[in-house]
């Protein structure tokens, strides 16, 4: 549980994956067109399909801007309010909740489908275990927990002993268990807590042997940065003001010391920057860090001696204003091992002499390779271990420390894998999983690669009913797309069965094969998952996911429709019965595909989304995706923006898909006006078209981005989203029918 800097995208992808889990492209509107959507003229009082009573009207006040010589009337920018602000908006959110609660609710495979997920999500999770010494530290969440227990063992095989039980923190479960981190004789834990999803992480150190809490509390979104080697004192991150996303600062706390008066090593200058600082193991060097986008960042070296004895604090540039992304794997007395994009977008890994750093004198240890994509690196006793990624599935090999390979561990099959070691030691710990295999934690011996299970969660379905394969499509610009397509074995894919293809598509995230117990309720019911690996992510290295960022974001969009179209051209699939869904940059993906393709699916489900391209980056933290996306601001990047910003594409008598979209109230990364805007102008349009699907919202008001959600609104956000998967692609009215039948 070492600290990495926070470059996470504003959607970790796994917290969407883990609900889950031929035409050319409708043309673009003009602008005038555009404006006019935005700005359309609301219908009386339209009558909504029989089934649905039409949702709640939103008012329109209109606000006129030009932007590039461009006029835009944005009728719902008084939706940018949260409810704490606007008693107005607060009663709108109301209205829609109430709303969708009503639909989703009345759905006829509603109940039996929230049964079979309560029954499948009360499955435990277990995590690969830290080891200090000879105390072994891991999370477990029994089938009923709402948030994960920290545990500890005396061996490996010793009894398990409760440290931290975050569920016992409130009635309701909404306090999660951000990071933890032991210190290096394991008498102490640092961890971070956030409460309903805000994710303002607020630092506590537990004493492990007396099991109570030190009056250390450093509030502010905190970071760990790592412990000095005599657990005295740590590196950390944190926000000066947590009102201001851009306020990060780079600070050092002695225990005992109030936070106020910890010394700061660095402060973020701009939005796009973020600082971030790395203690070594050894206490011999700290990493100072400062990202920009996912794509590359800078890296200078402090010799903590020298700091500590002339009380300079002097950084020496290691890797600045280079083309590429470096993180430190390992620091093995004065030599950094460190993986690198630089000079090898598919990652390498180098040896760098701390006391003379120039990126001139980098040792190249393990190359580039041209099939693989090098995940991450890691120092076991006497030899790297490193993840590789190949084909968007799992690679684990292991070399001396002079890079002479000394073979592959092998896996269970074919599906994801992390390896957490120590570097005083060959014992590891193995996490595996793949889409029909449970996540499950071996025990290896790194030296002869012999494993041993030493956790697997119980799961109330058998893996072997699912087969997996892996089918390639060809996108707009000739492109090879690869995805797995997931059903039940024996199925018959003849285009009548549901489908729901998943997807992100960005900020260099590899989606890669996982299991979901709750996935089954899908599949059970002959529904087909499809995960599709889009450019923008990072399956392929670094030249993917700059393939799809930026001026090139269209061709995540060109990738996904291929992907869809080939499902189609297989005979799998028709768009009456295929579904999308993503969640916040996937949920911008779900927008775009809504807008740009409505004819090839029959709903869309876009989670905690971005929409309105044009404006994002003046809410909460969004400032720093601008690497990413660009920023209207600039007229080269608004061109961009504007081509396929949701918001901004929609238009008056096209029918689009049936959209659930939901944003959490307390989201500290997307703001829900994105949500909002989307839901009142889809509903606008729906009602002036013959036939319109259903356009519902729902705003969770005890949740944030995602993480940290008790199991009881993981239940009913998984119900949720089945069932209206179920309901758009037919599969629901088919099982009302049967069970009516029945009855």
């Amino acid at each position: 549980m070492t600290f990495t800097p926070d470059r996470r995208p504003f959607l970790v992808a796994s917290a969407i994956a883990a609900m889950v889990g031929a035409a050319c492209h409708a043309a673009s509107p003009s602008p005038a067109a555009s404006a006019g959507a935005i700005r359309a003229v609301a219908a009386a009082s339209p009558s909504a399909p029989a089934q649905v009573q039409a949702p709640p009207p939103t008012e329109a006040r209109p606000v006129s801007e030009v932007l590039h010589g461009e006029r835009f009337i944005d009728d719902y920018r008084w939706l940018e309010a949260l409810e704490k602000d606007s008693a107005e908006v607060a009663a709108w959110t109301t209205a829609q909740n109430d709303h969708t609660r009503a639909v989703l609710d009345a759905l006829p495979c509603r109940a039996a489908l929230e049964s079979r997920l309560a029954e499948l999500m009360t499955v435990g999770a277990v995590s690969a275990p830290v080891t200090r010494g000879n105390r072994y530290f891991y999370t477990e969440r029994s089938g009923t927990q709402n948030q994960p227990t920290l545990l500890m063992r005396e061996g490996h095989d010793g009894q398990p002993f409760a440290l931290l039980d975050v569920s016992a923190l409130d009635d309701r479960g909404l306090y999660a268990l951000d990071w933890w981190v032991p210190s290096p004789d394991g008498s102490r834990v640092a961890f971070g807590l956030s409460y309903a999803g805000d994710e303002m992480t607020t630092l506590h150190v537990l004493d492990v042997d007396g099991g109570t809490w030190l009056p250390e509390e450093i509030p502010g979104k905190v970071g760990f940065g790592g412990w000095a080697p005599e657990g005295n004192a740590f590196l950390y991150t944190r926000l000066s003001d947590p009102a201001n996303p851009y306020s990060r600062t780079v600070r050092w706390h002695e225990l005992g010391r109030h936070h106020r008066h910890d010394p700061i090593l660095a402060e973020q200058a701009e939005p796009s920057r973020i600082p971030y600082g790395i203690l070594a193991r050894n206490g011999r060097w700290i990493t100072m860090g400062l990202t920009e986008g996912w794509s590359r960042n800078d890296l200078d070296v402090v010799d903590v001696g020298a700091w500590r004895r002339s009380g300079e604090f002097a950084p020496v540039p290691l890797a600045r204003g280079l083309k590429g992304r470096s993180d430190p794997a390992a620091i093995i007395g004065d030599t950094m091992y460190m993986t690198t994009t630089v000079d090898a977008p598919n990652g390498r890994c180098v040896a760098v002499d701390l006391t003379d750093p120039d990126p001139a004198r980098w040792r190249t240890v393990l190359p580039e390779r041209a099939d693989a994509v090098l995940q991450g690196v890691s120092h076991a006793l006497g030899m790297l271990v490193a993840t590789y990624q190949k084909d968007a599935a799992s690679i684990v090999e292991r070399f001396r420390l002079d890079g002479t390979p000394l073979g592959p561990l092998a896996l269970p099959g074919i599906g994801s894998a992390g390896i957490a070691v120590n570097d005083d030691r060959t014992e590891a710990f193995l996490s595996f999983t793949s889409f029909n295999d449970p996540s499950s934690i071996y025990r290896v011996d790194l030296a002869d690669g012999e494993r041993s299970l030493w956790a697997r969660p119980e799961v109330a379905v058998d893996p072997s009913t699912i087969e997996v394969r892996q089918e390639w499509a060809t996108s707009k610009d000739g492109t090879r797309v690869p995805m797995f397509i997931v059903h039940r074995r024996g199925l018959s894919l003849d285009g009548e069965n549901p489908t729901l293809v998943y997807a992100y598509g960005g900020f260099n995230v590899s989606l890669t094969p996982n299991f979901r117990a709750e996935r089954f309720a899908w599949l059970e019911r002959g529904g087909v998952f499809v995960q599709v690996n889009l450019r923008g992510g990072g399956e392929f290295g670094e030249a993917w996911h700059q393939a799809g960022m930026r001026d090139r974001k269209q061709n995540v969009y060109d990738d996904l429709y291929a992907a869809t179209e080939r499902l189609i051209e297989l005979g799998y699939a028709t768009p009456k019965r295929i579904a999308v869904l993503g969640g916040s940059n996937g949920g911008l993906l779900t927008g775009v595909a809504a807008a740009q393709r409505p004819d090839l699916y029959a709903a869309a489900i876009s989670m905690v989304p971005l929409l309105d391209m044009l404006r994002y980056h003046e809410f909460l933290m969004a400032r720093f995706w601008i690497p990413e996306f660009g920023s209207a601001e600039d007229p080269e990047q608004f061109a961009w923006l504007r081509a396929y910003s949701p918001y901004h594409n929609l238009r008056e008598g096209v029918r689009y898909p049936a959209m659930f979209i939901t944003a959490g109230e307390n989201d500290t990364r997307v703001h829900p006006l994105h949500a909002r805007k989307m839901t009142a102008l889809m509903q606008r349009l729906a009602a002036t078209t013959p036939d319109a699907a259903p356009v519902l919202l729902w705003v969770d008001r005890d949740g944030g981005h995602g993480q940290g959600k008790p199991l009881a609104l993981r239940i009913r956000e998984a119900a949720d989203l089945w069932s209206f998967v179920l309901w758009q692609t037919g599969a629901c009215a088919d099982e009302g029918r049967g069970a009516a039948a029945a009855r």
